[in-house]
């Protein structure tokens, strides 16, 4: 190793030891990963250090800390809680619209053909998408949406979609926006293949509590949408029924699915009767 260290070839040379000694400290002062050289440098006490030199330090680098610790750090932390809020946020709708999507996939075949009127950020169908490997299509209002999916804007009359052309229809928490219901349930029979399914969730309001939250949610869309409508249970399965749906399955859903809106809920799955009023099979 010595040897390879002093790079020579003949050994010759090193079989003086003294030699060897001040050779090999020659070469370890000189490399640059060693202190040696600044360890036999003089060095200076601390008695020996000027009184200014230790004032002038001093105050620098209370500067520097009062300069770290102003706004610079404090815009810092608050746009990490922003963000982290904003991740929060699009968590909460993410896993949302999943469970809803896990719901919606147990009563509906794979490969479905699905329309999600009023699909908001798009994320059931786009879940609906991949558990079923479906063809998801979602309208709204707005111009785009979030989620990636086939995205239609919508009038507010009728649906961008050809006649007989889908095999489920997602109302998720829409239809008591709709300011002409004759005119939506009109609508799905038109866009629906024969033996297609409705799934609906809904807000009734049974107590003083529902009727305060829905007023309130009223208050916030009723200069874009119009005013709510919501219904009891009886009033809805009236207007499925004549409008030309059979009620296939419905249950009551917890207020707690969604802390931000904690109102009586309820889950419908229709059917189109055998006879399509106003359309031929």
């Amino acid at each position: 190793m010595i040897l390879a260290a002093t790079r020579r070839l003949n050994p010759a040379p090193y079989l003086d030891l003294a030699s060897l000694s001040f050779e090999i400290i020659a070469l370890l002062i000189r490399h640059p990963y060693c202190h040696l050289l600044s360890m036999l440098q003089p060095s200076l006490s601390i008695s020996e250090t000027p009184s200014n030199y230790v004032a002038e330090s001093t105050g620098s680098i209370r500067k520097h800390q009062r300069r770290f610790l102003d706004l610079p750090s404090t815009h810092f932390w608050l746009d990490a809680i922003k963000r982290r809020w904003r991740r929060e946020r699009r968590r909460r709708k993410i896993g949302r619209a999943y469970d809803m999507a896990l719901e919606i996939a147990r009563v509906l075949p794979v490969k479905s053909r699905v329309l999600d009127i009023g699909c908001g950020n798009g994320f059931i169908a786009h879940h609906l998408s991949a558990m079923l490997n479906a063809k998801a299509i979602g309208i709204d209002l707005d111009a785009r949406t979030e989620a990636a999916i086939d995205y239609r804007r919508f009038d507010g009359q009728q649906f961008p979609v050809p006649d007989q052309s889908v095999d489920a229809v997602l109302l998720c928490y829409v239809l008591h926006h709709a300011q002409d219901i004759n005119i939506l349930m009109q609508e799905l029979r038109r866009v629906l293949s024969f033996g297609g399914q409705v799934i609906i969730y809904e807000d009734i309001p049974a107590v003083w509590w529902d009727r305060f939250v829905c007023w309130t949610h009223n208050l916030k869309w009723r200069k874009r949408t119009g005013p709510c409508k919501f219904r009891d249970e009886y009033e809805w399965r009236t207007l499925f029924n004549s409008a030309g749906f059979d009620v296939l399955n419905e249950r009551q859903l917890s207020r707690c699915r969604n802390l931000t809106h904690p109102v009586r809920r309820r889950f419908y799955v229709l059917k189109q009767k055998r006879a399509r009023i106003g359309y031929s099979d």
